[in-house]
């Protein structure tokens, strides 16, 4: 059972994240409304997804980043890694709370299909979180370069950090995923994948100290075997009492720049300094 937010008195942060698969459901139909009502279901304060078309086809197919931030009531930041004449393709993250700071990374592999990382600071009731969205390749030695990439920007977290995505690690044992537990706590990894019938723990949500996972889960109820070919992954995170929140890992470079790459929106800066300023702060 998914947890309400007026059953918790502490202050918690909720994190999801969700490969939508275009919003083509187990039944070979595009139905973003089902998509956003999963999302609505979740209640989280920001939540990841995966497989998002930013801008494509007419007014008939709609824009799909811009109709779930209308239908949720959510922000939306796109993280786009295929830009193409006929529409953009990739990462977002739609959010609740305000954005203190946004960039975009490049963590491509040569030869493959591109790959990015939104990567936010977000003014949460936990403080200033440092959450990271990503969508890692297919192959291993894909993912292992991508975790490292991920590894060398949470190197320089000046605040607690998140990591959310659709990970492709098809065990928990995996090498990249053995990787992300150093700098993180160890926690489940829920079987998100295939919807209908859930076998593998593709998606994550990963958290190092001073932040803490009290609930985590994969969310079946509603439209949300039917809605997409993945589950949607919820977290419920807290501040831990027994750590300062200067930062989650060792800080050696205040924020976080990678290289120029190819991914972003057209009108958004990328891996070169990008700010945005949403509710008066900057």
């Amino acid at each position: 059972m998914i947890p309400q937010k007026a059953e918790t008195e502490k202050a918690v942060l909720r994190v999801a994240s969700y490969n939508i698969h275009q919003g083509v459901g187990g039944d070979g139909q595009q139905n973003l409304q089902r998509v956003a009502q999963v999302i609505d279901d979740l209640a989280a304060d920001v939540v990841a997804l995966q497989e998002v078309h930013v801008r494509f086809g007419g007014e008939s197919q709609r824009r799909q980043l811009d109709f779930l931030a209308q239908a949720t009531g959510m922000s939306p930041v796109c993280g786009a890694t295929m830009m193409r004449p006929d529409g953009h393709y990739g990462n977002a993250v739609l959010v609740r709370t305000a954005i203190l700071r946004e960039h975009l990374h490049d963590i491509s592999f040569s030869g493959r299909e591109p790959r990015g990382v939104i990567d936010l600071l977000l003014e949460t009731d936990l403080g200033p979180v440092r959450f990271l969205a990503t969508h890692l390749g297919l192959r291993p030695s894909e993912r292992r370069h991508q975790v490292r990439r991920l590894l060398a920007l949470i190197e320089r977290a000046q605040h607690p950090v998140v990591l959310a995505g659709d990970f492709n690690e098809w065990f928990p044992w995996g090498r990249s995923a053995r990787w992300l537990a150093r700098p993180f706590l160890s926690q489940r990894s829920p079987r998100t994948f295939p919807a209908k019938y859930p076998l593998f723990g593709l998606d994550r949500i990963f958290v190092a100290p001073p932040l803490r996972v009290v609930w985590l889960d994969a969310v079946d109820r509603g439209h949300a075997r039917i809605a997409s070919d993945h589950l949607p992954l919820l977290a419920v995170i807290e501040k831990s009492d027994s750590r300062r929140a200067e930062s989650a890992v060792p800080a050696q470079q205040q924020g976080a720049q990678g290289e120029k790459g190819q991914v972003g929106c057209p009108g958004q800066q990328n891996d070169d300094g990008a700010r945005r300023q949403v509710g008066g702060i900057a």
